[in-house]
């Protein structure tokens, strides 16, 4: 269930994040803060449903995927390719949330 939610809460967190830099950086509407909201409070939302004993492990293995989404995001949406230093620290990142994530703990 894990592998499903981070990437979706990693979708909501840009996307709202994105709503906010749109407004202030690239001149739209106020109106899309309000969509902004939603998807920030949905990303919130999604982090709870990790099954972990602390927020803070929870959080810190997702910090990876947030990477790896935020360059997909950057290419996807943006139209500018990561290149190869970014694919490399995308992929330490996400080696890092596994190492964070994965290990059973007594």
């Amino acid at each position: 269930m894990t592998l499903l939610i981070y990437p979706l809460a990693a979708l909501a967190e840009i996307a709202g994040c994105f709503a906010f830099w749109a407004w202030l950086k690239l001149d739209r509407s106020p109106l899309w803060l309000m969509p902004g909201l939603v998807s920030l409070a949905l990303f919130a939302w999604l982090l709870t449903l990790v099954p972990s004993e602390a927020a803070g492990r929870a959080y810190a293995a997702y910090g990876g995927v947030y990477i790896a989404a935020s360059l997909l995001w950057l290419w996807l949406v943006e139209g500018q390719r990561p290149d190869r230093f970014d694919l490399v620290g995308a992929a330490i990142c996400l080696v890092g949330a596994a190492v964070i994530l994965l290990p059973a703990r007594n």
